[in-house]
This record gives structure tokens, C-alpha cells and sequence, in this order.
């Protein structure tokens, strides 16, 4: 088994409370000395529209870009014209949502920038959405995200409301906390025009986007939780306790290549601190020896062309996540799919981390099926998505 030295299962794009993402990124994109174009041959099995790759910046908030760009890629799939959704309006009511429950918890709750791919979904269902130059949410004089500064002074405020010092929780605290997210991202947007129209962020989201939440599902695969059920993924920043449909492995990768075929794509919640995984490269693949067992010659060459990788059965993926080897670090969109000349089938991965030149593929990786089943947290999709055979099993 693979075991890493930070080994600590924390939330989503936030497993690093230091400078967000930049630290992942470090730790990934010099995995590999080779390029990823030396020795490969891909042919396209699918290809899926999705919107402009975005960079999230020093903030650890995938979710909500990963969550965005597949809603995007939803409105091109019903025939819509895309809209550039402001990620940093959902942050923003989630940090706010998820402030109450961490009061109402007596601060026994994960507060921090990370969260969970259906968190856009639930903030869409109860507030809206307000497209991304109406919200840039840079009121802190940055050109792009910087949570670090923001999430230090939030975390304060509500560790000093929930000391409760007066004996009673003060009816401010909510409007000091308010007044903080107004100072750094900006205010509510109440009503605000676009391509000549007056909206609210409710309108918008339902006249515009046009999307139900309600037909969104996530699902994932798990031994230790009851199979083909609704259960909830224990990471810490499942602030909502939000529920997944639970399936074997080979139903949940079975899943992902039926609604591709389909035109659907897809969320995608995985660990990307493996050795495996390269951004250099722009391949994410689990080579069937340990790293720990490779020589240097084997290490500095695993990216060079197709290699052998380990199969991937549940009991390995359960004990990968039961030992935290499997951490719940980031969220992309998974938008079709490639084979090499050996025909080993990858999964086409649309990252957050900006149009970084990862070989030939600007801002995208290619995911093995071997990673694929070894890391994924869970997959947000289209219940309609799903195969018919599945669709029963969950009553669906």
C-alpha cells in the first residue's frame, strides 16, 4: 500500500491550510521527468464542450469551479448558451451557511475554504446564481483569488462568538461576519443587470442557468457503507452532511462512461498527492510498482510512454481510504475520454489551476481508469445519466 507522509483526510481542495492550492501544486507538478508526449499516442473516444479553463488562484475553492464549469458544460448540453458563472458568489453564501452551523455546533464543525462539489447545487437551490462580471468577488485589491488573509480573520470572529463570552450569542455576530465577506468579496448583489436585463440572483439562476438541483446526484463506492443507499461521505468538509448514492467500483466507473457517451459530463472529487499524479506531465496514472520500490532510472521514465498499472479492486481503494492514503484534496470535471496505442483508456480532466501548458493539453490531464477507481471520492452528475441497470438499483 501506498502510504504519504501528510496522510491526513481533510476537505476538499483544502486539505493544506497554508497558501491554498499553491502548495498542492508544488507537490504535484514536477512528478515525472519525462514528457508526457514522449512515447504516447492518443486517439479521442470522447470529447465534450466545456467553457474556458479558469484559475481559481491562492484560494482552496475547486469545488466551486469544478461544480461551475460542469454546470456550464450542462447549459451547452441543453442547447443554452453558456454563461461565465461567479464562482465567488457560491463561496461566498457557503462561507456564510457554513458559519451558522459551526455556531450552532459549538465550533465542532470543519470551517476553512474547502467543500463539496454539490455545495454550487445548494447554493443555487436556495439563493441563485449572478454570472461571473457582476461577482468577481476581488473587493481586497487582488487580481485573482487570496483566501488566506479572508479564512484567518473568519475563523477568528466565530472562534471568539462561539466563547459566547456574554453568556448569550449576540444577534451581531451574523452581521459582523456578513460585513466581513461585504469587505473582501463584496455585497449581496440584491439586483443587478445583464445584457440588458434587471435580475436577482434567484431569476437569474432560474430563467438563465436553468438547471434543477434536484436532478443532480452525486455517487460514490465505499465497502463499509451499505451498497446501492443513500450515505454520507465522512470527510470533514461535508459541512452540509450531504448524501451520495453508494455502488460498487464497477458500477461508479460504469457510470462515468455511460453518461459520457451520453453527452454528459461530470464533477470529480479525488486525491491528486500521488506520486502518480504529474501536472508537468498532465497524466495521472498508478503504476503497478510502488514508488517507494522504483529505481531512480524507473521513477525518472514512468510518465515515458504506456506502463503497466496496478488493478484496481474495492478492498484495495477501501484500505487506500481507510489509511488515509486517499485524501479528499480537489475537484475538477471530467468532460470525455482518450486511449493510447495499447489501448489503455484515460478519463479527459478539466483542472482549475489555470491554462498552465501541461504537455500539449492547456489546463487538462489525462486520468488512467486504473487512477480513476484507485482515488475518486465521488462523482456529481446528471441522474438521467445514469444506466438503466443502476437506475433501478437505486430506485431511481
Amino acid at each position: 500500500m501506498r502510504i504519504k507522509s501528510f496522510a491526513i483526510a481533510l476537505s476538499l481542495c483544502a486539505t493544506i491550510p497554508l497558501a491554498a492550492q499553491d502548495e498542492l501544486i508544488d507537490k504535484v507538478k514536477d512528478n515525472g521527468a519525462a514528457d508526457a508526449e514522449q512515447g504516447f499516442e492518443f486517439e479521442t473516444i470522447v470529447d465534450l464542450e466545456a467553457t474556458p479553463v479558469k484559475n481559481q488562484g491562492r484560494s482552496g475553492t475547486c469545488w466551486s469551479y469544478a461544480t461551475s464549469s460542469f454546470i456550464e458544460s450542462e447549459m451547452i448540453r441543453m442547447g443554452k448558451e453558456p454563461v461565465d458563472i461567479s464562482e465567488m458568489f457560491t463561496v461566498r453564501q457557503v462561507y456564510l451557511d457554513k458559519a451558522e452551523r459551526y455556531v450552532r455546533l459549538h465550533g465542532n464543525l470543519n470551517f476553512g475554504q474547502g467543500g463539496a462539489l454539490p455545495d454550487v447545487m445548494y447554493v443555487i437551490k436556495k439563493y441563485g446564481a449572478v454570472p461571473q462580471e457582476v461577482y468577481e468577488g476581488l473587493d481586497y485589491g487582488m487580481d485573482e483569488n487570496n483566501h488566506g488573509e479572508l479564512e484567518s480573520i473568519l475563523k477568528a470572529q466565530l472562534e471568539q462568538v462561539v466563547k459566547n463570552h456574554n453568556k448569550t450569542l449576540s444577534p451581531s455576530w451574523r452581521k459582523a461576519f456578513e460585513a466581513t465577506l461585504d469587505a473582501y468579496l463584496g455585497e449581496y448583489p440584491e439586483e443587478f443587470e445583464w445584457n440588458g436585463k434587471k435580475y436577482t440572483p434567484r431569476t437569474f439562476a432560474d430563467e438563465v442557468i436553468g438547471i434543477k438541483p434536484d436532478n443532480y446526484i452525486q455517487i460514490t463506492s465505499f465497502t463499509h457503507q451499505p451498497m446501492h443507499e443513500l450515505v454520507m461521505i465522512e470527510v470533514p468538509d461535508n459541512w452540509l452532511w450531504g448524501e451520495s448514492y453508494n455502488v460498487t467500483l464497477d458500477e461508479m466507473e460504469q457510470a462515468v462512461d455511460y453518461s459520457l457517451e451520453q453527452g454528459y459530463t461530470m464533477g470529480w472529487a479525488t486525491d491528486v498527492s500521488e506520486k502518480g499524479f504529474s501536472l508537468k506531465n498532465a497524466l495521472a496514472i498508478v503504476p503497478a510498482e510502488d514508488y517507494s520500490d522504483m529505481t531512480s532510472e524507473e521513477r525518472e521514465t514512468m510518465f515515458e510512454g504506456p506502463k503497466e498499472e496496478m488493478k484496481i479492486d474495492a478492498e484495495i481503494r477501501q484500505a487506500a481510504y481507510d489509511n488515509y492514503e486517499t485524501t479528499d484534496d480537489h475537484g475538477m470535471q471530467i468532460t470525455g475520454k482518450v486511449k493510447d496505442q495499447n489501448g489503455n483508456e484515460y478519463y479527459v480532466v478539466k483542472n482549475s489551476w489555470g491554462e498552465r501548458k501541461n504537455s500539449n493539453r492547456v489546463g487538462y490531464i489525462y486520468a488512467s481508469e486504473s487512477f480513476f477507481r484507485y482515488k475518486t471520492i465521488s462523482v456529481l452528475m446528471h441522474k438521467d445519466a445514469l444506466p438503466k441497470s443502476i437506475k433501478k438499483e437505486l430506485d431511481l
